[in-house]
């Protein structure tokens, strides 16, 4: 005797027929032509379309039988404790989100991460790792978003984020970090689009000011809840920052210290009025240049120049270089070139905020100003040119164009059908004669082209039997323009046949 179909999907007598899950999976599979071990979603998650969830199911050993075919996996709120190399047994191809978090991770090991080199977010929140090694996140070369806070990550070793080229938002917070991981800005390898890092609530008790104004303002730094040590460079920092409405900053501004008059006296003397506009300052091509910093008249403990190519400290000065920052926190440029000019900024503590006018800084002009100003012009010449000549070629196509239809399809003559009826050109309608070899027999073409706006008088229709009488053209007076014609304006036209 053959199984029935529902002995085959697993039939019980209790209370009705039921299907066992698996075995409808699989054959659901099979029909829509998946092989089993690709389309099969494990009993323990569920599966919808391409995301797969095994979150709260209390499991602390990875399933194997993933489905590969998955572009969100949720493995959170776990008993997991660590991720092998083989932790799949196969790759996730279309995998874009990862989420690891709220478990008990305490070890990840090298390239764990390979086999998924598409992943585009990755959570590994509120765990317990206390090292980022090397290799840690190889392959990741799409990754644009990384949160790895509620960790209890103390050390971050060396090329722990090569690979992460497209790594645009870095979550840090609430580790125990005692160091700024430069790393991430300045090692080869590492992210280059970066405009998001969150170092908040660590334990960093110094940053590298230095390195932090070199850093675009695009993006945010997030340094509250630290325990910073409030000195002169912390708060000349700032003071840049809050200048500059640096949002990190104005967001938490509560949460740094040196904010509210509590900082260090780090200069003597601070003159009370800053320039409201950037003073300008002009030197000839290798002379040497003196700019005082302004707000300054006596020397501070750390004075920093933002300049267009890199930042100055008064501090670390190179004596072989050009440009240098004087004690007294004067910039010196020695035997000034043409690509020194621009816009220098002066970061110092001044020990009060700026005011809505005033501004730190100057601008260098090395040559004429005129010289100076097409230098800065020549960046942009090669767009100007480009969008000059296509400008030129737009109009000269337009122009053909608008010849072309002047040409071939300037309003003519209305046509009598064939049979001398009248040819269905209404009294205010015009007809665009294509071929100019239609006209009348025994009718002399005219040498021009006449352009005529026709008013005309009508009848009174016949609606009972269905049809209007002609239209009277006797009293029709040409209104319009007609070009290189024998007739001229407000001549009246008594046969219909002359007119245009």
């Amino acid at each position: 005797m053959r199984p029935t179909a529902s002995q085959l999907l697993g039939k019980t007598s209790v209370r009705g027929n039921r299907w066992n899950r698996a075995t409808a999976a699989l054959m659901l599979s099979l029909c829509l032509g998946f092989p089993p071990s690709v389309a099969m979603c494990p009993p323990y998650c569920l599966c919808a379309s391409d995301i797969i969830s095994c979150s709260g199911r209390n499991l602390s050993v990875l399933p194997s039988d993933l489905p590969s075919y998955a572009t969100r996996l949720d493995l959170s709120h776990n008993a997991l404790t660590a991720l092998p190399v083989d932790w799949t047994s196969g790759p996730f191809d279309r995998l874009a989100t990862l989420i690891l978090s709220r478990n008990s991770i305490s070890q990840i090991e090298g390239n764990a991460f390979t086999v998924a080199p598409y992943l585009i977010h990755l959570d590994i929140s509120s765990n317990q790792l206390t090292v980022l090694n090397s290799s840690i996140f190889s392959g990741l070369k799409e990754l644009k978003e990384l949160l790895l806070f509620g960790n209890q990550i103390s050390q971050i070793n060396p090329g722990a984020f090569s690979d992460l080229y497209s790594l645009q938002r870095l979550y840090l917070s609430g580790n125990r970090l005692n160091a700024f991981p430069l790393g991430l800005y300045w090692e080869p390898g590492g992210p280059r689009n970066l405009t998001f890092l969150d170092l908040s609530n660590n334990m960093l008790s110094k940053v590298p000011v230095q390195r932090l104004l070199s850093l675009p303002l695009q993006g945010g730094n997030y340094l509250q809840e630290n325990p910073l040590v409030c000195d002169c460079a912390l708060l000349a920092l700032l003071e840049y920052w809050m200048w500059r409405q640096y949002r990190p900053l104005i967001v938490f501004r509560g949460e740094y210290p040196c904010i509210d008059d509590s900082g260090p006296e780090c200069s003597q003397q601070v003159v009370s009025d800053m320039p409201v506009e950037a003073n300008t300052y002009q030197v000839d091509p290798g002379k040497w240049l003196s700019v005082p910093c302004p707000g300054l008249t006596s020397p501070t403990q750390d004075v920093f120049w933002v300049t267009p190519k890199t930042v100055l400290k008064s501090s670390t000065n190179d004596t072989s270089a050009r440009l240098i920052v004087s004690p007294n926190g004067t910039l010196e440029i020695q035997e000034a070139l043409m690509e020194d000019s621009g816009v220098y900024v002066c970061v110092a503590a001044r020990g009060r905020h700026f005011g809505p006018k005033e501004s730190p800084e100057v601008n260098v002009v090395v040559g004429n100003q005129s010289t100076a100003s097409t230098s800065g012009l020549t960046r942009r010449k090669g767009a100007e040119h480009f969008n000059t000549a296509f400008t030129t070629l737009a109009s000269c196509v337009v122009s053909i164009i608008l010849v072309l239809l002047y040409l071939y399809l300037t309003p003519c003559r209305c046509q009598e059908n064939r049979g001398g009826a009248s040819g269905g050109c209404g009294g205010r309608a015009f007809v665009l004669c294509a071929d100019p070899r239609e006209v009348e027999s025994g009718q002399r073409r005219s040498n021009g082209k006449r352009v005529a706006f026709l008013e005309p008088q009508l009848e009174d229709s016949d609606v009972d039997g269905l049809k209007t009488t002609a239209i009277n053209l006797g009293h029709v007076t040409i209104e319009g323009i007609l070009k290189n014609g024998s007739r001229t304006v407000g001549q009246t036209l008594t046969d219909p046949t002359q007119m245009a």
